[in-house]
């Protein structure tokens, strides 16, 4: 899929544009804390602070994004319902953005997504139809509830939104670090977040590199990385089910221009990650969360003696089914 410029489109993130979603959705979303943990920075050479987003509203990062967006529409566009698809956090996000302005949300999620997210989802009040769990099916499922309903559209990540959204936490962590960042880190799936905070970086930061994690997978992004066009993963099979689509029109172009590198890793690494920061932090996450902090592991060398950002994007994990 060819790609064309899109910084030219008037909502576009700008600096002036992500600071103003800050503002937004300051009254409906947690400052999450920046921790650090001495045991890691020995273990990894690199000195980490990690932006909590797993203490997030709903759980996950993707509260900032979804709130942004619904509240950027019309009061006629909110009143006619918002709709989406998404694997738990960002149906979560639309739920409860839907419950603040009091308006009804309609999720269409995989039915194997994990029971944890299905339940929060219905907690906010809404309606969720489930589908197959492939992007097509996504797709076909929600057009058909959009045409049932009359509900707004609310994409995961390929919506300029829910972009400027997600990068209010890459802003947050470059402001209340406390000490100049030389690279963040986060994990890819549509590429939302990532496209967020390499823009936040760019912006606030300029001299902060941003680099992805990746799920060996789920390695959609990377092949797109290179070749500078939309790819699908040669193959789809991770423990990380936050990260399973593959990039939009919007966060390509982004990730392109203000990405440093794309680093993979297996679902053992992720699931180590993983265990590593549950008993050395004593804080709840989930697999697509362990991502970049199981590619900091992996490629300890590079970052050696960095001072290094890490979005720990969400904690919303079935904690009957832990991997380890």
């Amino acid at each position: 899929m060819a790609l064309s410029p899109t910084n030219q489109d008037p909502l576009y993130p700008t600096e002036r544009l992500i600071e103003a979603a800050h503002a937004r959705i300051r009254p409906y979303i947690h400052r999450t804390p920046i921790l650090t943990c001495q045991t890691l920075d020995k273990l990894a050479g690199a000195e980490i602070y990690f932006k909590c987003e797993n203490f997030q509203k709903i759980g996950a990062f993707k509260a900032r994004g979804g709130v942004n967006a619904v509240l950027s529409l019309t009061p006629a566009d909110q009143a006619q319902g918002i709709a989406t698809h998404s694997s738990g956090n960002h149906a979560q996000a639309i739920a409860y953005a839907a419950s603040v302005v009091g308006t009804k949300a309609y999720i269409v999620m995989p039915d194997n997504s994990p029971e944890v997210k299905v339940n929060a989802v219905r907690g906010y009040g809404a309606e969720v139809t489930f589908c197959t769990n492939t992007p097509e099916e996504r797709e076909l499922t929600l057009q058909d509830v959009v045409a049932r309903t009359g509900a707004v559209f609310v994409h995961p990540f390929n919506d300029y939104a829910v972009i400027a959204g997600q990068a209010t936490a890459a802003k947050e962590l470059v402001e209340d670090a406390g000490v100049p960042l030389q690279t963040i880190l986060a994990p890819v799936g549509g590429g939302g977040l990532l496209s967020g905070t390499a823009l936040a970086a760019h912006y606030f930061s300029p001299q902060t590199q941003v680099i992805a994690g990746e799920p060996e997978g789920a390695a959609d992004a990377v092949l797109s990385f290179r070749t500078r066009q939309i790819e699908k993963a040669p193959y789809v099979k991770t423990i990380a089910d936050g990260l399973l689509t593959y990039l939009g029109d919007k966060t390509l172009p982004v990730i392109l221009d203000h990405v440093t590198d794309i680093l993979t890793v297996t679902d053992e690494e992720i699931i180590a990650a993983m265990r590593l920061i549950w008993e050395r932090m004593k804080i709840v996450i989930e697999p697509s969360c362990a991502v970049p902090f199981a590619a900091l592991l992996k490629h300890k060398e590079r970052f050696s003696g960095q001072k290094v950002g890490i979005i720990l994007t969400g904690g919303n994990v079935d904690l009957g089914k832990l991997p380890f």
